[in-house]
């Protein structure tokens, strides 16, 4: 219950590079870098509910641990996958429905802040967020 709250981006790393790897053009990747992205969480068990709002869109996505869901990033790549809990982390593993290729995500609270890493083809990047 610790990813509870509403959470503000407060700064990124390597994202306009994690983004260029997943295919997303330059004017896109600009945008991106400062979407002001707003995340509430709740979660009551297994199940996740989670409220993504952003200069550019506001999504609902609701989940189940280890039950896969189909989901659109902002630029419209489209993957299916899920979450497990592994210790006090949030993992994520998705396949673009386009190329089959691989996504991976971590959540996880460090101190008071609430980390997203992100992996694609070797690229890492993190977005930071604060309550």
């Amino acid at each position: 219950m610790a990813f509870n709250g509403t959470w503000k981006i407060d700064r990124n790393e390597n994202y306009e590079k994690f983004m260029e790897a997943m295919g997303v053009n330059v004017m896109k990747r600009k945008l991106g870098a400062h979407d002001n992205l707003k995340i509430t969480i709740q979660q009551d068990g297994n199940k996740f509910t989670i409220k993504e709002s952003s200069t550019f869109r506001t999504i609902d996505i609701e989940f189940t641990l280890g039950v896969n869901f189909a989901y659109s990033l902002a630029d419209g790549t489209e993957l299916t996958g899920s979450w497990n809990m592994e210790g006090n982390k949030l993992v994520g593993t998705f396949t673009r429905k386009d190329n089959g290729k691989e996504l991976t995500a971590h959540r996880e609270i460090i101190g008071d802040e609430l980390v997203q890493t992100y992996v694609y083809e070797g690229v890492e990047a993190k977005r930071i967020f604060k309550r």
